[in-house]
């Protein structure tokens, strides 16, 4: 490696040393914070103009140099639970020239990815993984007689999601040589909430613990020879059993250490190197700040828990005169919470991220964040929905695939009318596979007693908030994308739509071919309608706004009218709205061939938006070319 250099132009000399863990183990202790700062450093400087997952990663910059200095990865496995936070592990793994790639197209992922890395023992972009696939590990490991260890990174958020419970209850039942750490920072992407997040508090907060804590830190660092530290570090455990609420983990078969400084490394690795030596299930409590070292993160963890570019020396970040669609959500579901105080909004740790937090300042009692635990929120929803009340329940749809059970078996096999809000549908570009909304009409469409819907406009997703209102007999589903509107003016009344009913765009008597579009896809339609009636071919535009019930009316009409339809969604194709079309198409023995356009059967990778599209064909003249080759009219010209 070159000299790492930062990108305000210092040099990072011990940085640039470290092609592996091996040179990292190799440093002497005390050059440690030093290689923490410029550590730090690095990733300021290059997320500043790549954008990331900032605050998370300056939180964990010590607890990773201490792990990669205990354990041999790839040998020893290490998890963290979301990965988001796997910056500073990717860095101390060979890659940090590549951090300035992070996020963008042909770089490397955001997250753990098995495929970028040996190092890389399991890839995740989702909460409450880490244990139950460790553990997994563990156990195949004990299986085959080896003897490599195993550690799962989870921070206190995670603690909420049902999966990492249910992995805590099974770990002393299934092995003897587990490590945990809890990496306690009060925040997962907003603050914790629920009593797990007080419990853990708990443990930090007993004036007894105070007291122990400065009597073991004295014989840590004052009592010569590894043995006596050793037997220190296990009479504090043994003690604070006795004065702290301990026995969450005591009761699960866990040995429990800490909690300790999770900036402080050398006591960091003293720790792990003492439970690596123990033959049992063990948990490390750490206590860190998230961004720690930068003041605007430490200030706005929330902001900068994944945030865009920004300015180093301020912590801005450009700002839009257009509001996102989560920002139009959260204001509308608020005004319609005004005159209608049945309306409830729920949401899975997610309130700044969906903008519920809105609606949260004006209705605090009408308003619940459950944490991390999209289960428990889909079915909580139910039942408010048996009493009478109208819960809006505001997810990412990466993160609503985990409701999909709760969804069919509670809600609608109940006719229960939860109102579900998937944030983020479609392409979520630069967080890549594990964050694109691409999945959920497949998932969803075919349970039945459902209303699924997605607006072509910012405007439309406000009359689609009002229409699920109205809808008091079943479930309903609103999928909006990310990012920014089309800047089309908010409607002073919102009004219900005629549920299952279209909107013809443009017609004729009769079209050659009329584009099917749904949701933001409708922009694309427009592009593709003028070009394709710039060659003299004319071309009809519908913006389907349901998913089901579908308007077969009008799809029918526009069958009987064109020799081709063509489908446009912000969704894979296979099982989505075009196959609702095709099915529809074939069932009434309709003979007019569908084109369905949209995302490919596969994982798509991350990048910019326009990249993508470009990638995979979801540009106008992409989508065109392909209309024109199978009308078989390729070699008409453009006028133009």
């Amino acid at each position: 490696m070159k000299d790492s250099v930062s990108s305000d132009g210092e040099q990072a000399p011990l940085l640039a040393g470290i092609h592996s863990p091996t040179d990292l183990k190799a440093l002497p202790a005390e050059s440690l914070p030093k290689l923490a700062q410029e550590v730090r450093n690095l990733l300021i400087h290059s997320l500043s103009h790549t954008g990331g997952h900032l605050a998370p990663n300056l939180g964990v910059v010590e607890l990773s140099i201490a792990l990669h200095r205990v354990f041999e990865t790839p040998r020893d496995k290490i998890l963290f639970d979301v990965s988001h936070q796997s910056y500073v592990h990717k860095i101390l793994t060979g890659r940090a020239e590549q951090i300035a790639t992070i996020r963008q197209f042909g770089g490397i992922s955001g997250f753990m990815k098995r495929s970028e890395s040996p190092h890389d023992a399991y890839g995740a972009g989702h909460a409450g993984t880490a244990l139950s696939a460790a553990l997994g590990m563990a156990a195949a490991r004990d299986l085959q007689g080896e003897d490599y260890h195993v550690i799962a990174v989870a921070g206190d958020g995670a603690f909420t999601c049902g999966t990492t419970l249910e992995a805590l209850n099974s770990i002393a039942s299934t092995t003897k040589r587990f490590i945990v750490v809890l990496n306690d920072n009060e925040w997962s992407i907003d603050k914790n909430v629920g009593s797990l997040s007080r419990y853990f508090s708990s443990l930090q907060e007993t004036q007894a613990y105070s007291w122990l804590k400065e009597r073991a830190d004295y014989f840590l660092k004052n009592l010569a020879g590894e043995k006596t530290r050793e037997q220190a570090v296990r009479l504090m455990t043994a003690a604070r059993s006795l004065i702290s609420p301990l026995s969450f983990f005591r009761e699960l078969g866990l040995t429990y250490y800490g909690p300790i400084d999770g900036h402080d490394i050398r006591r960091l690795e003293r720790v792990l190197r003492i439970i690596a030596r123990h033959h049992e299930p063990a948990i490390l409590h750490i206590i860190t700040r998230k961004g720690q070292g930068y003041e605007p993160a430490m200030q706005d963890p929330t902001r900068f828990h994944g945030i865009g570019r920004y300015d180093v020396e301020s912590g801005s970040t450009p700002s839009s005169a257009l509001p996102t669609y989560s920002e139009v959500f959260g204001r509308c579901l608020t005004r319609l919470a005004e005159g209608d105080e049945k309306i409830l909004a729920i949401t899975a740790a997610m309130p700044s991220g969906t903008k519920l937090d809105i609606f949260r300042a004006q209705f605090p009692r009408r308003f619940y964040d459950v944490g991390i635990a999209e289960e428990h929120a889909a079915l909580f929803s139910c039942g408010l929905a048996t009493q009478g009340f109208k819960p809006y329940l505001a997810i990412y749809s990466t993160f609503m695939q985990r409701c999909v059970d709760m969804i069919e078996h509670d809600a609608a096999l109940q006719n229960l009318p939860v109102r579900f809000c998937m944030d983020r549908a479609g392409l979520s570009p630069d967080d890549g596979p594990t964050h694109h909304g691409l999945f959920d009409i497949a998932m969803l469409r075919a349970i039945p007693n459902l209303v699924m819907m997605q607006p072509k406009d910012e405007a439309e997703l406000c009359h689609m908030l009002v229409t699920m209102k109205e809808i008091d007999d079943r479930p309903s589903v609103v999928r909006y994308p990310r990012g920014v509107g089309e800047g089309v003016p908010l409607p002073e009344t919102p009004h219900p739509l005629p549920i299952g009913k279209a909107e013809p765009v443009r017609t004729h008597e009769q079209d050659v071919v009329t584009l099917i579009a749904l949701g933001n896809m409708n922009s694309l339609a427009a592009k593709v309608a003028d070009m394709m009636e710039s060659r003299g071919i004319c071309c009809g535009h519908v913006n389907a706004r349901f998913i089901k019930p579908l308007d077969e009316e009008c799809i029918l009409a526009c069958a009987t009218k064109s020799r081709l339809l063509v489908t446009l969604e912000d969704h894979v194709v296979t099982g989505g709205f075009g196959s609702a079309v095709e099915e529809l198409l074939q069932e009434k023995k309709s003979s007019c061939p569908v084109l369905c356009i949209g995302w490919p059967d596969a994982f798509v990778e991350h990048g910019s938006a326009n990249q993508l599209r470009e990638l995979h064909g979801l540009t106008p003249e992409a989508v065109t070319a392909r209309v024109l080759e199978r009308l078989g009219m390729s070699e008409v010209a453009d006028p133009s």
